[in-house]
């Protein structure tokens, strides 16, 4: 079975998109590794989006609330790796989750943790981006060109109409919570691709999830070993699609 690094600031990562991964590769037996910056005991998820801070189409679906708790409770998540000492090539892929909370700039502005996802794409090893995780894998620099690691690849990430209505949906009580930057994650992916047509949006949606058996609403592209996801409503279908590329 594969050895999965999951890499995680310490506060306000989404929910659904680390819990997911967690469950259903380990329910395969897969071994998935946490790493923070400084592997300082336990990371947490963003708290909104369990306490109901948030409307219900935005709020952690029952499932993976639960997968949540469980993991919370597990050995491997309460003493992660720190990301200023892992070695790439002891691990089989790489999860990149994302998240809206403000904590989450340690993890999508982290020049040493991109280093470390450059040098997953020189090895070829599988790697999975969803929402703002895809914005920390265009940042990765490759090491012979300069460019980003996604300039010639096909690619989703969290849509700009998407960031939008959950900034229009929470603002009223959580001001700019759900706008990370001044500017927007499709916007930003955007620049550091060839050409803008490589990115995918997919259909439109702001309510309806995937799960376990219904892939139907899910929007996940694959290109080579890379695999991107727009938002937790992606989680499971991304998953799969990435365990896939494990195989």
């Amino acid at each position: 079975m594969a050895r999965v690094l999951i890499p995680v600031p310490d506060r306000g990562f989404d929910l659904t998109e680390v819990a997911v991964p967690w469950y259903l590769l380990s329910s395969d037996g897969h071994e998935v590794v946490f790493c923070t910056e400084n592997g300082y005991g336990p990371p947490s998820a963003d708290p909104v989006l369990i306490a109901g801070a948030v409307p219900k189409p935005l709020r952690a679906r029952a499932q993976a609330q639960a997968f949540y708790r469980e993991l919370e409770h597990h050995r491997a998540f309460h003493t992660p790796e720190s990301w200023r000492d892992i070695e790439p090539a002891d691990f089989d892929g790489l999860v990149l989750p994302g998240g809206h909370a403000p904590e989450t700039r340690q993890y999508l502005e982290s020049t040493r943790l991109q280093e470390h996802i450059a040098r997953f794409f020189e090895l070829d090893r599988p790697v999975g981006a969803i929402c703002h995780g895809v914005l920390v894998a265009a940042r990765s620099r490759d090491r012979s060109t300069g460019r980003s690691v996604l300039y010639d690849r096909t690619t989703t990430c969290l849509c700009k109409y998407q960031e939008r209505g959950g900034y229009l949906m929470t603002s009223w009580k959580l001001g700019r919570y759900y706008r990370t930057y001044p500017e927007y994650v499709e916007d930003l992916v955007k620049a550091e691709l060839r050409h803008p047509d490589q990115f995918k949006r997919g259909p439109r949606t702001l309510t309806a999830r995937d799960g376990e058996t219904d892939s139907t609403p899910a929007h996940v592209v694959v290109d080579g070993n890379y695999v991107s996801a727009r938002w937790p409503g992606d989680a499971y279908t991304f998953t799969r699609k990435f365990e896939a590329l494990l195989h």
